[in-house]
């Protein structure tokens, strides 16, 4: 694919053919079954987690799986998502009816088989200090706009540490709402996500308390600096045969997700790639198509797949407004896990608008 160099290349939000996924989805048959459950795409053995025994049944309705017919994905060459003239402000379909009973259980469990969890998140840059530390919230995209999760990047750290919570109002460390932080290396191109457990070296007798690493990102600076499309590689946890995730509680700097995708050590990990997106000579800029959830360009729009289906979006975040994005999340993946992903794109040293 030739680049051109006049473009400042954003990521367009192509919208084909606005045929929205909430069209009578439950009579449409999940695509990507023809090729592969997407559920065997994620599952690599492991034992099943002795600790949790509730298991939150899928709500029935729902079955709306993002699969395109590959048509729909052909034409990605419309400007900037430019809804169809009969849609008023209907081009983000919302989610699904989800049940959000016990916040914190539901944060961290995998989106139901077969359902995309659709999702708001908001950036408020409000206060003191907004520029450099705003605050996101993370709200389910449809009417009741349920509160699910805030981050927030911490002061006095020497590298991004966004701390994420399930209270909106209580961003603090120590506080019991606090479900998972995200933290970087130095350079900021690496980003590991934990759970709220104890760091190793407070570890009980038998590391049960001790953190999970739910997710790492690795952004890959592409030979044209800034000028292109980010390359992004995420590692995730693999899930066992109850579609549960592996829980990986590294001992200690050696043994976490990051060191593990270094040494090619993928035993219950699994590696997704953000999907390259198609240089457009119509509109002189990249894009991908977000199938109405996404209006407008910029280099943060991203969909992280899995290279042996990628037309099984694993999750997909773009800009909607100038402070709000659309983020959106299939099985395997978890709340924390999808808002922890979107937080480390925000990172100033990769934002380049």
């Amino acid at each position: 694919v030739t680049m051109s160099p006049v473009s400042p290349v954003s990521l367009t939000a192509a919208t084909s053919s606005d045929e929205e996924d909430d069209s009578d989805s439950s009579t449409k048959p999940i695509r990507s079954e023809k090729k592969k459950n997407p559920a065997s795409l994620f599952q690599t053995g492991g034992d099943p987690p002795k600790e949790k025994k509730s298991k939150k049944k899928a709500p029935p309705k729902g079955d709306e799986s993002e699969e395109e017919t590959p048509e729909t994905l052909q034409k990605n060459s419309n400007k900037k998502g430019k809804a169809k003239k009969s849609k008023k402000k209907e081009e983000r379909p919302p989610s699904p009816v989800i049940e959000v009973e016990n916040l914190e259980e539901f944060v961290l469990q995998p989106a139901p088989q077969g359902v995309t969890v659709k999702c708001r998140v908001t950036r408020d840059k409000k206060g003191m200090d907004r520029g450099l530390y705003p605050t996101y919230y993370l709200h389910l995209d449809n009417d009741k706009k349920v509160f699910l999760l805030a981050g927030r990047k911490r002061k006095k750290s020497k590298t991004s540490n966004y701390l994420i919570s399930i209270d909106p109002t209580d961003l603090s460390r120590g506080g019991e709402n606090f479900i998972g932080k995200l933290r970087s290396n130095l350079m900021g191109t690496r980003f590991t996500v934990f759970d709220n457990g104890a760091n190793p070296d407070r570890a009980n007798a038998d590391w049960s308390n001790v953190r999970q690493e739910l997710s790492a990102v690795v952004y890959e600076t592409n030979v044209l600096g800034f000028k292109g499309p980010r390359k992004m590689t995420v590692i995730i946890p693999g899930m066992n045969a109850d579609c549960e995730r592996v829980p990986i509680r590294p001992r200690n700097d050696n043994d976490g997700l990051l060191m593990r995708w270094q040494n090619r050590n993928m035993d219950n990990v699994i590696e997704l790639h953000n999907k390259a997106p198609v240089w457009n000579d119509e509109t002189q800029s990249y894009v991908l198509n977000f199938h109405g959830r996404v209006t407008h360009a910029s280099v943060k729009n991203f969909q992280i797949v899995h290279s042996s289906d990628p037309d099984y979006i694993v999750m997909q975040f773009g800009r909607v407004a100038d402070d709000a994005f659309t983020m959106d999340y299939n099985y395997p993946l978890c709340a924390v896990q999808a808002f922890a992903i979107a937080l480390s794109s925000f990172d100033g040293k990769l934002a380049c608008e």
